[in-house]
């Protein structure tokens, strides 16, 4: 099989305007979508889009057929029943064709049916196994939904990478303002997987993210491992993230409050109610 697990660590460091890291330890899903029905049947604990211990749920990514807030021009609402076709389709509206390749999702799953993913990644290739495209996924604890799309011309086939710096325009988290840019770095996916999502105001670098791991096979064994390793891991991200947020707040690091600047923030999915307009506008 393609499809694996990657044991990870998570590293966040604040760069300005005050010092703030901490790390932590995840193992994410890494699921060739054409292997969907073979993962279902690796280990009694693990199911694709019904309820289990660990579970992968396709209506959990790239919404369907939504219309996106404050959508550019080319944006379009995602059509396709399967995940993978919902892939294609993405691509297919900015111009990119895989023409029979494969699509590689790196993502948390559902435990226990509890789901939350800050950010999953597809890695997707054509038929020759050329790498295409990557896209990040990236969901806030609104349950908002944005996608980032790096296209053919932002890989390096020298570093093995895809690398773009784009505004956010997008609020992921009160103390990084909407259009603070984000600034990716997604290694293709072997042995380890590397990624690094660092924020940027103008020119300076405010923010650090990465996650490094191994690959692993996905086995029954492993994953009732990860159940005594990583227990409730996805409750334990969301706490985490609270957690430090709360730090940052003691820290008396500047917020932003979501509803401030609407209109700024464009193209994602499933808006929260304080986007919309007030009663008395």
């Amino acid at each position: 099989m393609n499809s694996c697990l990657y044991e990870c660590a998570v590293m966040h460091a604040r760069l300005s305007p005050r010092a703030h890291r901490f790390v932590y330890r995840i193992f994410m899903l890494a699921i060739d979508l054409d292997e969907l029905d073979e993962v279902g049947r690796i280990a009694p604990w693990l199911s694709v889009n019904r309820g289990n211990l660990f579970s992968l749920r396709e209506k959990d990514y790239l919404p369907v057929g939504e219309a996106a807030f404050n959508a550019s021009p080319s944006t379009q609402p995602i059509a396709g029943q399967s995940l993978k076709a919902r892939v294609i389709a993405y691509l297919r509206l900015h111009g990119i064709e895989l023409a029979g390749g494969r699509v590689m999702l790196v993502t948390l799953p559902r435990i226990a049916g509890y789901g939350f993913n800050p950010v999953s990644f597809y890695y997707c290739f054509d038929a020759a196994g050329n790498p295409r495209a990557a896209i990040a996924e990236v969901t806030n604890t609104f349950r908002e939904v944005k996608p980032f799309l790096l296209g053919p011309d932002t890989f390096s086939a020298e570093s093995g990478a895809f690398h773009l710096r784009q505004a956010k325009h997008f609020y992921v988290s009160p103390f990084t303002d909407v259009d603070v840019a984000f600034d990716f770095t997604l290694r293709l996916p072997g042995d380890r997987l590397s990624v690094q999502i660092d924020d940027y105001q103008a020119t300076q670098r405010s923010l650090t993210s990465t996650v490094a791991g191994e690959r692993h096979a996905l086995t029954a064994s492993r994953l009732a491992w990860y159940t005594v390793k990583f227990p409730l891991l996805t409750l334990r991200v969301i706490g985490l993230i609270h957690w430090h947020a709360l730090c940052l707040w003691l820290k008396r690091v500047p917020w932003f409050a979501k509803a401030a600047r609407r209109e700024d923030q464009r193209d994602l999915y499933r808006p929260h109610h304080s986007l919309q307009p007030s009663d008395s506008a």
